[in-house]
């Protein structure tokens, strides 16, 4: 593995965005931008060799998509209560998309994105307790849409039309180190996309053409980018298996976290 300074990288950084178009070095497309970024810069799964500095974190994104960032994966508190397939998938899932086909017809899933107190159309949304420092997932009825009124009626056989038992719920100071130890400084790097033509078979290609050095995690704006749904937890589960609770950000506010921000 190729071991850089900060000033090294930053200078292999730049000779990537004056290179100009790159072509996906993953086959296939998904996650091209970043694994073709790795490979340019001779590194395994964004963790930056930079000896004798603070830890960084390497983010990519295409440009013109409204996709979200990925920050980290947290499972709610208390973690050995296994919120998600005790509590949220077995009383509050339905049938999976692809049950009795892919999957046995018995499969449930429960996939929510969950943005801060607007909430999604099955009730939950994201409430951010200032006085107990907390992050908690509650449940509101009365905000589920009409199309899934059989859902509710499910879930009112299960367990009634009420806030949810028991909340699971994330403290700040778990917030801030998870996020302190992944995001604390970070290069951003947002790619153009284009498709031609190779050998008979559609490639992408990618240009780098914005690098954004972040420094300086701010724990306030953090909690805020919560509260306001520009950061937000997605639930991805279904009966077997449990992909993981992330947190995720809406990109174009991923300056708004950190204290110092430079465009290379």
């Amino acid at each position: 593995m190729i071991t850089y300074t900060k000033t090294s990288l930053i200078a292999k950084l730049k000779e990537i965005r004056d290179h100009g178009w790159l072509q996906n070095r993953r086959q296939g497309n998904d996650g091209g931008v970043g694994n073709t970024l790795e490979s340019l810069l001779g590194i395994e799964e964004n963790n930056l060799p930079l000896p004798n500095a603070a830890e960084w974190e390497l983010k990519t994104q295409r440009k013109n998509t409204n996709a979200l960032v990925t920050l980290f994966h947290l499972e709610p508190s208390p973690r050995a209560m296994r919120f998600v397939p005790s509590l949220l998938l077995s009383n509050y899932g339905w049938a999976h998309q692809e049950a009795g086909k892919k999957y046995p017809a018995t499969e449930m899933s429960f996939r929510q994105t969950i943005p801060g107190s607007k909430g999604t159309d099955r009730g939950f949304r994201t409430i951010v307790d200032y006085t107990d420092r907390k992050v908690l997932i509650s449940f509101d009825h009365t905000k589920v849409d009409s199309r899934h009124h059989s859902w509710l009626v499910q879930v009112e056989s299960k367990v009634g039309l009420r806030e949810l038992s028991t909340q699971p719920y994330w403290g700040f100071d778990d917030l801030i180190h998870k996020a302190g130890t992944k995001l604390t400084n970070c290069f951003f790097v947002k790619a153009e996309v284009k498709r031609d033509n190779v050998n008979g078979k559609r490639v992408e290609f990618y240009h780098y053409n914005e690098i954004l050095m972040l420094k300086g995690l701010n724990v306030e704006n953090f909690v805020k980018s919560i509260h306001e749904g520009n950061i937000v937890v997605d639930f991805d589960a279904r009966s077997g298996h449990n992909h993981g609770t992330k947190f995720r950000l809406r990109s174009n506010h991923l300056k708004d976290l950190y204290s110092e921000v430079t465009e290379l």
